[in-house]
């Protein structure tokens, strides 16, 4: 086993004993669905445990990924945690809303959940090559608060004005996504939250919607903790986690290929007892998925 390897799994077993509580690495560049079979076998390895920690390295993907796979890691556990020492942005901090605790660290980046839609020819003609719903949304505010239009005037004139420069279908898409991410979120913090505080789950789910400036908008532990999610702080995790935060920032992303032309991992799955990851090359279709060295 290389010394790399020897310090990951030495952290991983670390972070169990400390949380006594079996611990998933899962890191990855953007969550999709097809993460789902290696999940399941890594879980099935493990089997049910009373306590999962995981400690998850996202920037972000797509929302009915992070839907499943907290649904996924609920079924095999009565306590999930997730630790969290840096990137944890979009749909990861989507995914995270299912945690009955957060422990995240000082350089934990979390973000506003807002959808976006991405547009094959945005950016050619100058329009945006991505929409957010908040940009719909506010456009109306704006028209008041910078151009001085009055109430009327903007009920009469913003939808057409939309309808204009985007197709009708686009705004409904917009709706419907942000629609869809208002019910994950009350589905997931109902995995923990009591029935009576249906308002509390609403609030959240909205907040990280609707009140922040920007997708990228880098939300800190106390950000969260303000708006109610269950963020406490453990040094001693937090200085373990980071390590582990930096194993993976070191190996899974298009940045850590040796050269322009070389294969490159973008998701990756360790236990104390050995790992996957997945390897996507410039001139393959497909991915394939490798053994994390244990020896």
């Amino acid at each position: 086993m290389s010394d790399d390897a020897h310090a990951l799994y030495a952290a991983i077993r670390e972070l169990e004993a400390k949380g006594q509580a079996r611990v998933i690495v899962f890191g990855a560049t953007s969550l999709e669905i097809d993460l789902l079979p290696p999940l399941y076998e890594t879980l099935r390895g493990i089997g049910r445990a009373e306590r999962l920690d995981v400690v998850v390295f996202g920037r972000g993907g797509s929302v009915n990924a992070a839907r499943r796979i907290a649904l996924l890691l609920h079924e095999f556990t009565d306590r999930l945690r997730f630790i969290v020492p840096h990137y944890c942005e979009s749909a990861a901090t989507l995914m995270v809303l299912a945690a009955q605790q957060i422990v995240a660290g000082p350089l934990a980046i979390f973000s506003p959940t807002d959808p976006h839609l991405t547009s094959a020819e945005g950016g050619r003609d100058g329009s945006p090559s991505a929409l957010s719903s908040q940009d719909i949304r506010l456009f109306r505010q704006m028209s008041q608060d910078w151009f001085g239009m009055d109430e009327e005037q903007t009920q009469q004139r913003a939808l057409p004005l939309l309808c204009e420069s985007i197709f009708p279908t686009t705004l409904t898409s917009l709706y419907r996504c942000t629609r869809e991410v208002q019910s994950i979120s009350n589905e997931l913090l109902g995995l923990h939250m009591p029935d009576d505080a249906a308002a509390r789950r609403s609030n959240i789910a909205d907040t990280l919607l609707f009140d922040f400036h920007s997708h990228t908008y880098a939300l800190t532990r106390d950000d969260l903790a303000r708006i109610g999610l269950p963020v406490v702080r453990d040094a001693d995790i937090e200085a373990v986690a980071w390590d582990i935060a930096c194993h993976l920032r070191a190996r899974i992303g298009a940045e850590s290929r040796q050269s322009l032309e070389g294969d490159w991992y973008d998701a990756m799955l360790v236990t104390r007892d050995g790992g996957t990851r997945r390897r996507r090359s410039r001139e393959a279709i497909g991915s394939v998925w490798e053994t994390v060295e244990t020896r």
